[in-house]
């Protein structure tokens, strides 16, 4: 052994590890690969919020930089900085599209979807719409991708305008947004 004490890791030290090399836009974190230092217990929920030690994170600015070290390996979430990685608990998407605009009409039509954590992306073949359905009840769970592999729960209010955008193609109900046609729903299935 090297003498040296091994560090717990904490959302503080995250934090700060991250304000001090962090630079314009989202860090790079696909291009970090630092050792596991182990779970952190930090969970976000289905809602969006963010919890550590089984408290709500209250600070929307430390939320937002929480997110944005944010990677997708292999089905598990963690959270990334250039020397260490800490697995966090997803309920189910880790963002949640609380809004979006749509731009034209029709197949010309453009969706920009906006996060709670202040992301933005636009619905096309970078940025699919996928709607999962829940085998006992039949509830939608609209998603749209964010970034490199992280997905958005559509809100309610928000999937509800989408289906007012919505148009039947090829035998489904659903939306368009960059050309790019998005099923939700079998057209027979509306009756």
């Amino acid at each position: 052994m090297s003498g040296q004490k091994a560090v717990t890791p904490s959302a503080d030290g995250i934090a700060a590890s991250i304000k001090a090399s962090k630079g314009r836009g989202l860090p790079p974190v696909h291009l970090w690969n630092p050792p596991f230092c182990g779970d952190l217990d930090m969970r976000i929920a289905r809602d969006g919020t963010w919890f550590y030690l089984g408290t709500p994170i209250g600070r929307f600015e430390l939320v937002k930089l929480f997110s944005s070290i944010l990677k997708l390996e292999d089905g598990k979430y963690f959270l990334v900085t250039p020397v260490e990685k800490v697995g966090i608990t997803v309920d189910d998407a880790p963002f949640v599209a609380v809004d979006f605009e749509p731009e034209g009409h029709g197949t010309a039509q453009v969706l920009t979807f906006s996060t709670h954590v202040g992301d933005t992306a636009v619905a096309g073949p970078d940025h699919q719409i996928r709607v999962v359905r829940d085998p006992e009840t039949g509830e939608p769970s609209p998603y749209v991708h964010i970034r490199d592999g992280l997905e958005a729960l559509i809100d309610r209010k928000s999937f509800y305008r989408l289906v007012d955008l919505g148009a039947h193609h090829d035998g489904w109900f659903g939306v368009w947004s960059s050309g790019q046609f998005f099923a939700i729903i079998p057209s027979e299935e509306l009756g």
